[in-house]
């Protein structure tokens, strides 16, 4: 499968871009998922080029390798997967935009702590587009928004999610970014596993910035290139 959707529409990669791909409606996390791993499968033979999914998908909750039992509040009938990748709990579900960058670092370098800054680099450049400071924190993973303005003296509050893994060096799963969710729904989870009132979860809808999921979508195409792309593939033997 070449793309999230049937009905997504695609940019040829070139040697230094990867195709780009945009789901035309939310998907299940499931099917999705396997879609995927099949996507890293055909990477790692050689038969397509790197890409990056975005997506929506339908209400889900996903918990990463550090997820513990006791930081799932209330799920109600949402579907639990578990899942390889980085990070704890978190909530996918429509009005956030879900980020999977399948990128070779074969190609490109294999750096798994420059990979992570890089991506968290690319989210800070594209939010920054659309009028939004968000900043990674030691400790604290995601970028996240100084409210001390509105909510108080050290509150912040965290505007998008990173939890990558790499098979054999390529990289899947990704990062999400809340454009304008229901935040209610992170009430089922504890987020990041933080149970410290100073910290909670935001929106570029939260935020008044008036941006949408396409707004979002041309600010992560335009930073792209100075940021993650900076990780550019070796020149060949």
């Amino acid at each position: 499968m070449n793309s999230p959707s049937e009905n997504a529409g695609a940019e040829t990669a070139t040697a230094a871009e990867p195709e780009w791909s945009t789901a035309s409606a939310p998907r299940p996390y499931g099917p999705a998922l396997r879609d995927m791993e099949r996507r890293v499968e055909a990477i790692l033979a050689g038969r397509t080029g790197e890409t990056i999914w975005l997506l929506e998908h339908e209400p889900v909750l996903t918990a990463g390798t550090s997820a513990a039992p006791s930081e799932l509040r209330n799920p109600g009938d949402l579907p639990v997967f578990l899942v390889g990748r980085g990070g704890r709990y978190t909530w996918h579900g429509p009005g956030q935009r879900i980020v999977y960058p399948m990128l070779d670092l074969n190609r490109r370098r294999r750096d798994v702590r420059q990979l992570v800054y890089a991506l968290e680099a690319w989210i800070a450049a594209a939010l920054g587009e659309l009028g939004v400071n968000a900043v990674a924190r030691k400790g604290r993973v995601g970028l996240w928004v100084d409210r001390s303005a509105d909510k108080g003296p050290g509150c912040e509050d965290k505007i998008a999610a990173l939890g990558i893994r790499l098979r054999r060096w390529v990289s899947y799963h990704g990062i999400s970014i809340n454009v304008a969710p229901d935040l209610a729904e992170f009430g089922r989870i504890l987020p990041c596993g933080i149970d410290d009132p100073r910290y909670g979860i935001t929106s570029l809808a939260d935020l008044g910035t008036g941006a949408s999921m396409a707004d979002l979508d041309a600010a992560l195409k335009s930073t792209f290139s100075q940021t993650v792309g900076r990780l550019l593939p070796r020149a060949p033997h």
